[in-house]
């Protein structure tokens, strides 16, 4: 699909908003009536009338598109297909819930080009939900994201976003890590920024976030300072642990051998001789895991011919 220059691609995952819909559609006509948009309206398996929504506006304004999902796969999927779908030249993210307004794409967008930055991440700085389901959970978050990616921004999650078409094409989110965008921005050697951003009170339906989230946020947290930092080379984390836990487990296994040889020392019911033997055998363990994932990398970057580098479009060199 060729991209066409200017143009914005809107993209808006859907789920049970079906009275937002058509507010949505009027407001982003009205804010961007100046701009060339898209508005990619993604339904993520709504069992109400959000389908028939979104095919009535795009029935009175071509601008709008629908990509339905068979079932609920889930926010960061919905992202991903409105992604894939993105014709633009930039992308912006934003949520169907109305409570981030499109009259703030115009001013990421002059951000953007004006720091010549490759994506805007906006920041709710006067945040209008809930301070102990919402804003709390989404404060931790925030810190753990913050301390363990070394990527500095207020609001990972904040619902409006706006980069360049080939940042949101190249970013390979699964499960819950529509969260971690910057960061895995930082991967792809994005040069971002942060904008702040107004913010409004939820109209209509119920929010699909609460603090029960910010466990699986957790565990994605890991997996994503996995990718960011041993992707291409695991053996870097395996590695120097194993040979600590071995050498660790050899050294309490030879001192226990020299008690039993010089001074006739009892081992049978010696915990130390469990943990000695248990650490050796971990080390072998955690350094062979090394190994083998980083066989995998390798096999991964050659079969599929990926880079683990990537190189601006903008260079100098002569032709």
């Amino acid at each position: 699909m060729d991209m066409i220059e200017s143009m914005i691609s809107i993209v808006v995952p859907l789920y049970e908003e079906e009275e937002n819909v058509p507010l949505l559609v009027a407001e982003v006509a009205d804010k961007l009536s100046e701009h060339d948009y898209e508005l990619i309206l993604i339904d993520d398996g709504s069992t109400d009338g959000t389908v028939a929504a979104i095919k009535k506006s795009r029935a009175a304004d071509d601008r709008v598109v629908l990509v339905q999902l068979r079932r609920n796969f889930g926010q960061t999927a919905a992202m991903s297909a409105g992604f894939d779908a993105a014709r633009g030249e930039f992308v912006v993210y934003m949520d169907g819930d109305l409570q981030t307004d499109p009259a703030d794409i115009p001013k990421l967008l002059a951000r953007l080009k004006r720091d010549n930055l490759d994506m805007v991440n906006g920041w709710r700085k006067d945040r209008q939900d809930a301070s102990l389901s919402r804003n709390l959970p989404s404060k931790i978050a925030n810190a753990l994201i913050r301390r363990s990616t070394k990527v500095r921004m207020h609001d990972y999650g904040c619902p409006m976003k706006l980069m360049r078409v080939e940042v949101a094409k190249n970013l390979r989110l699964y499960g819950e890590q529509h969260r971690f965008i910057p960061a895995l921005a930082d991967m792809y050697g994005t040069r971002m920024a942060e904008e702040a951003v107004s913010h409004r009170a939820r109209q209509f339906g119920e929010s699909k976030y609460g603090i029960g989230r910010t466990i699986r946020v957790l565990v994605d947290l890991m997996l994503v300072v996995f990718f960011q930092r041993f992707t291409d080379r695991p053996l870097q984390l395996f590695g120097p642990a194993g040979l600590i836990a071995l050498a660790s487990g050899l050294f309490i296994d030879l001192w226990l051998s020299m008690d039993k040889l010089l001074f006739g020392a009892e081992l049978a019911e010696r915990p130390m001789l469990l943990l000695g033997s248990m650490m050796v055998v971990t080390g072998i363990l955690l350094f062979g895991i090394g190994l083998i994932l980083e066989m995998q990398a390798r096999t991964y970057y050659e079969a599929t011919g990926r880079k683990h580098y990537n190189v601006r479009e903008d260079n100098d060199r002569d032709s």
